[in-house]
This record gives C-alpha cells, sequence and structure tokens, in this order.
C-alpha cells in the first residue's frame, strides 16, 4: 500500500484513478494543477507521484524539476504524449517512469511497484563512518571514538546528512531543505543551533573545530581530524 499523490486536471481522469489505486489498497490525494499539487507534496510527503504533462498552470516538465528541487519521491509522468525524445529528456530530468495514456490499471500497478522497490533499495541507510565517527542509519545510533553519541532526532539527520556527504561543503539552504524540509528557506539561526549543540556533543567547537568545519559565507563540511 502506498500513499499516492495524482496530481491531472481531468477531473473524470482523476476520479478513476483514485478508484482504481482505492480499489488496490492505496491512499490518494489529488491536486488539478501544478501549484496546488507542489503544496501538496510538501505538505503530505507521499509514497509516490502520478505527474499528468498538460497542467493550466505548469507545464508538467516545468512542475518535475521543481520538485526534484526538493524531493527524491518516485514520480511517474502519465501523459498522452508519446514522443520518444521528450519521453527520454523528462526520464533524463529525475522522472522515474512514464506511462504513455491509455494504459491499464494493472499496468499502472505494476509500475508503482516498480518504482517503490527501487527507491526503497536506493534509501536504505546504511552505515557511514569518517575518522573515529559511526553513523549507522538503520539503527539511528552514532558512535564517536566507540562511545555511544547522545543525540536528538533532528542532530541525528543532521549528522547522517553530512556524514554520507563528508568532505563536502553543505550550504544552510541545503540543510534546511533536506534535512528541516523546508525548500523555500527558513531561520538559519535553527541550522546554526543545531550545528552549535552537535559540536557540543562531538567535543569540539567552532573555533576549534575537529568534525565540523564551516567554511564562511558558503556552509559547513565533516570531515575526519587531521
Amino acid at each position: 500500500m502506498a500513499d499516492v499523490l495524482i496530481i491531472e486536471d481531468d477531473a473524470t481522469i482523476r476520479t478513476a484513478l483514485v478508484r482504481a489505486l482505492a480499489a488496490r489498497s492505496h491512499s490518494t490525494m489529488t491536486a488539478p494543477d501544478a501549484m496546488t499539487g507542489l503544496q501538496s507534496l510538501l505538505a503530505h510527503r507521499p509514497d509516490v507521484v502520478l505527474l499528468d504533462l498538460g497542467l493550466p498552470d505548469l507545464d508538467g516538465a516545468a512542475l518535475l524539476a521543481m520538485i526534484r528541487a526538493v524531493s527524491d519521491v518516485p514520480v511517474i509522468v502519465v501523459s498522452a504524449r508519446d514522443e520518444g525524445e521528450g519521453i527520454v529528456a523528462l526520464l533524463d530530468a529525475g522522472a522515474d517512469d512514464y506511462l504513455v495514456k491509455p494504459y491499464a490499471p494493472d499496468q499502472l500497478e505494476a509500475r508503482i511497484r516498480a518504482v517503490l522497490r527501487r527507491t526503497e533499495t536506493a534509501r536504505t541507510p546504511s552505515e557511514v563512518t569518517v575518522g573515529g565517527l559511526v553513523v549507522d542509519g538503520r539503527t539511528r545510533e552514532a558512535h564517536l571514538d566507540g562511545t555511544p553519541l547522545v543525540l536528538s532526532p533532528k542532530e541525528f539527520d543532521l549528522l547522517l546528512y553530512l556524514a554520507e556527504r563528508a568532505g563536502d561543503v553543505i550550504s544552510k539552504r541545503e540543510l534546511l531543505s533536506h534535512v528541516w524540509n523546508q525548500p523555500y528557506g527558513g531561520a538559519d539561526k535553527t541550522v546554526d543551533v543545531h550545528l552549535h549543540w552537535l559540536r557540543r556533543k562531538l567535543g569540539e567547537t567552532a573555533e576549534h573545530p575537529v568534525y565540523l568545519h564551516r567554511v564562511r559565507g558558503v556552509g559547513v563540511k565533516l570531515q575526519p581530524p587531521a
């Protein structure tokens, strides 16, 4: 069972999709245009998005780019457009699958199962080691030189995100988007406070960094001690 967001301007098609997906034990939410769909995506975090291209306020391809800027949710494009180059361009732009209308409900169900299997495998968190720091996304446990770290859920999310990208400079905007789910900005102070708490638990300070290094005017990076 999956939570499916249907972004489709045709009311008849929306109703048919809701009925077909409900019969297969999926829950659904619908949006008749791009902006409503994006708002619903951010508010409800569905498991899968079914995206029509012919939306009244914005082309589906443009909406796909906006979705990919804020989420890695699986997106299945469902459209009457069947031009090969256009399909390839959308898949390259981040769509997980493309289904040409008309299609059978069982075919859609098979595509949903397939993208969920692929993304579930890709999203399975793993253990990350950076120097003496070990962060395990499966158990949500972190250890520093063998000693368990007592972290709040958001501190752990922040640490895991940085550890998975060790050596990369990560901006506060990116952290707000991916750790706090605030893609259009938020309070930089929130990031600063959590980084301060995280540094304390790692036994360091901004003035004397060991793992967490501030890059002035750009962001922060996590790297092993020199």
